[in-house]
């Protein structure tokens, strides 16, 4: 789908959740296919949370859905949205190649916000709570709870550029995005802190939080056995 923004646009960047490859952590407790799934599922809660705020959505995607976990929603969900290629070698590459990429994709765009697939509890209130803040901000950010951020929203979307010098993946992620972003002379906004999910516990949480979700429902259907054995008394001996 090619629509043409005169206002801001969202940017999903997303891996094609394959079972073994998809959510490693996750999958050591609910298996490699039920890791996918869950990561299908919040694929496409976050598409539909970035839908409602009725901004074009551009995907900037790494795989072929055609293997992934719900390949025949995660296709339908893609039709609505503008889908690009990710490019480039480090993550921290591949994040400023998709905004660079969405704005010469949106050319007429305002702003772009960045989220990834790890916060299915996102919400279109989320999104349009950050672009207030780039009212008077040339960037705001999201944290994470493991020191990451799950959003990224910049007025330029080349000052991502920044990114290529930023050690992904690590507890001082957030804080050294914010370092570069700041020492290009942006001013730099925090938006809510949210929970990326990366483990079981995390998975629980936010489905006990978020029950609605179509992550929330995944999880406790994968999770509905273990939790049958948990609530069954012990048998007493003899008895069958």
């Amino acid at each position: 789908m090619n629509a043409q923004a005169d206002g801001p646009v969202a940017l999903v960047v997303a891996k094609v959740p394959v079972p073994g490859f998809a959510k490693t952590r996750l999958a050591a407790t609910v298996g490699d296919a039920g890791a996918a799934d869950l990561a299908a599922a919040a694929l496409l809660d976050t598409i539909a949370a970035c839908h409602a705020t009725g901004w074009p959505v551009v995907v900037a995607l790494t795989g072929e859905p055609a293997a992934a976990a719900r390949a025949d929603a995660i296709t339908s969900a893609l039709a609505g949205c503008t889908v690009l290629s990710q490019r480039g070698a480090g993550f921290g590459e591949r994040l400023a190649a998709a905004h660079a990429d969405a704005l010469a994709a949106m050319p007429n765009a305002t702003a772009v916000l960045q989220v990834g697939m790890d916060t299915p509890q996102l919400r279109a209130e989320h999104l349009t709570a950050a672009l207030e803040l780039l009212k008077d901000h040339e960037a705001v950010l999201g944290p994470a709870t493991d020191g990451g951020w799950w959003l990224l929203g910049l007025r330029d979307p080349w000052a991502a550029a920044c990114l290529t010098e930023v050690p992904m993946s690590t507890d001082r992620t957030g804080a050294a995005t914010v370092e570069a972003l700041q020492s290009r002379g942006l001013r730099v906004a925090a938006t809510v802190e949210l929970l990326d999910v990366d483990d079981a516990d995390d998975a629980a949480r936010v489905a006990g939080e978020h029950p609605g979700l179509r992550f929330s429902t995944g999880w406790r259907v994968l999770t509905a056995p273990q939790r049958l054995r948990l609530a069954r008394p012990p048998q007493e001996p003899g008895r069958h």
